[in-house]
């Protein structure tokens, strides 16, 4: 297929499985009785575990292809593009919905474009700079909003989340940098080489070891992580990484316009409540995104 009509195959599909990722989080954490099934700790570290597992088996050929010269580049986009973002969005998950994850979510273009320009020379244009302000303006209302219609949530929680944020825009520039010429399964395959022993140690440290596996709804969780780790990490991390050796940083980052849409979606229909100025902040925060990524392709 012609690579500028595939590229919008992958944003789309790129949308689909991870605007999908939040309720699956939730679901596997396994709320019940105010009780999680499992903690965000271990549900970070099995669904790194997992995902290295199955992408090791499939892409250790491709990796040991790579040049040595490449391998820490490879760790720190693992590090950044996987590991820390697991575990920051299980533990937001504990205090706020996985709807204003998915949105929250969107800001990454956003921050990429700041990332580009502060650490990679990337200078800002007059609109990009009141996108990247409207933006934050959005994501700022976005919180304000859902901190009056949910006043039993901890929307500081919501501060982690842009932390992964930066981990994902910080990770999608290295990659469009420093491994624009490696094959993308190699990519995610060096990625979880070098993060998967980490993974093991904060799984076994944080009672990991103490899983009642025969319970019926730690199975459950599990499952939605076999899922999660499937499609949303291993399927859509090489999709991802072929996506920004394809386009730009903030085009392939723009999956986000897509995932809040898929992420209410998926909320709503697990009840979650969402009022009108949560909508408006979240048009706010989308309407920003456009305007830098329309900026960048000018550009």
């Amino acid at each position: 297929m012609d690579p500028s009509k595939l590229k919008y195959v992958y944003l789309i599909i790129l949308s689909l499985i991870w605007g999908s990722s939040f309720i699956l989080i939730k679901k596997a954490l396994g709320e019940e009785n105010g009780e999680l099934v499992l903690q965000p700790l271990q549900l970070g570290a099995a669904r790194t575990i997992i995902s290295g597992t199955i992408l090791i088996i499939i892409g250790w050929k491709s990796f040991i292809s790579t040049d040595k010269k490449d391998w820490p580049w490879l760790a720190v986009s693992g590090l950044l593009g996987t590991f820390f973002p697991a575990f920051l969005f299980a533990y937001a998950q504990t205090e706020i919905d996985s709807a204003i994850s998915a949105i929250l979510n969107s800001t990454v273009p956003l921050i990429s474009l700041i990332m580009g320009a502060v650490i990679f020379g990337i200078s800002f244009s007059r609109n990009q700079l009141i996108g990247v302000i409207i933006g934050l303006a959005g994501a700022i209302g976005l919180v304000i909003a859902g901190m009056e219609s949910h006043p039993n949530q901890n929307y500081l929680f919501a501060g982690l989340i842009l932390i992964a944020c930066v981990c994902y825009a910080s990770n999608v520039n290295i990659i469009k940098k420093y491994l624009q010429n490696i094959n993308p399964l190699a990519i995610a395959t060096g990625n979880f080489i070098f993060i998967v022993p980490l993974a093991i140690i904060v799984f076994f440290s944080s009672d990991g070891h103490s899983i009642e596996f025969n319970d019926s709804r730690v199975q459950e969780s599990f499952l939605y992580i076999i899922v999660l780790c499937l499609f949303g990490t291993v399927a859509a991390k090489i999709m991802f990484n072929k996506l920004v050796q394809m386009t730009s940083p903030v085009f392939a980052t723009s999956v986000t316009y897509l995932m809040p849409v898929i992420g209410l979606t998926w909320g709503v229909l697990d009840g979650e409540f969402f009022n009108v100025w949560q909508g408006v902040a979240t048009a706010v925060i989308i309407f920003a995104v456009v305007l830098v990524t329309r900026e960048k392709k000018k550009a």
